[in-house]
């Protein structure tokens, strides 16, 4: 057991999808995924969101075929949780060894800025493993380290392509493209091809691609944590 161990899963609290007039939020394998790893290795979970709350739902992101959705969905522990968001800012950070941001299309509106770069430079800086799923990784594009660089400058990262932003159709309706903001700040990006695995480790730094790479994230923070 790794009682001692404690995540945070940061989930977003945008629910619109630009002027489209759809509604968006966390997709909820990027959260169920890793938070069923940590679980099954003993480390304690709490959610949290920019606002505090109950967390939206992308509602495209039910898959009633994924296991591991169906299982913590009747799960009432996790269920409260997400409907029961901590707030950011509220929190004492220096209580958990990694931040995890999950995706979901919202976190473009919200991640990026406020308290979301303050809490992962606190984590970082801590020694702490920061982790962003698929539009998860949204959230380092803004966040400078205390000596003024860029925490993702010369770093190896993933997160949700140009390409499969193409394929969703998405391009023109998110106010910036994730892979070319990432590039912007001189971090080395890393992609699969549309739809497959892709995880990248840099440290304390872990980084995936699309929800196919969700699992194999919450893995990756386990290894270092229990190491």
């Amino acid at each position: 057991m790794n009682s001692l161990i404690k995540v945070l899963i940061v989930v977003t609290s945008h629910n619109q999808l630009g002027n489209t007039g759809k509604p968006t939020g966390y997709y909820l394998s990027e959260v169920a995924h890793p938070y069923e790893k940590f679980i099954e290795a003993g480390i304690e979970v709490d959610i949290a969101s920019p606002k505090g709350g109950e967390a939206p739902l992308d509602p495209n992101s039910k898959n009633e075929k994924d296991a591991v959705i169906s299982k913590l969905m009747a799960d009432s522990k996790f269920n409260s949780k997400l409907k029961n968001t901590l707030k950011l800012s509220s929190l004492d950070l220096d209580k958990y060894k990694a931040i995890v941001f999950a995706g979901g299309h919202g976190t473009m509106w919200d991640f990026s800025e406020g308290d979301v770069p303050t809490a992962i430079r606190k984590v970082y800086e801590n020694n702490g493993v920061v982790a962003a799923i698929c539009h998860g990784p949204a959230s380092l594009v803004n966040v400078k380290l205390s000596n003024g660089t860029y925490l993702v400058s010369g770093k190896k990262v993933t997160g949700f392509s140009n390409a499969e932003e193409e394929a969703a159709q998405l391009t023109k309706v998110m106010p910036f493209l994730l892979e070319t903001a990432l590039v912007d700040r001189k971090a080395i990006y890393e992609k699969s091809p549309l739809w497959k695995e892709k995880v990248v480790v840099d440290g304390r730094l872990i980084t995936g691609q699309n929800p196919a790479s969700a699992a194999g994230v919450g893995a990756a923070v386990v290894k270092i944590l229990t190491r």
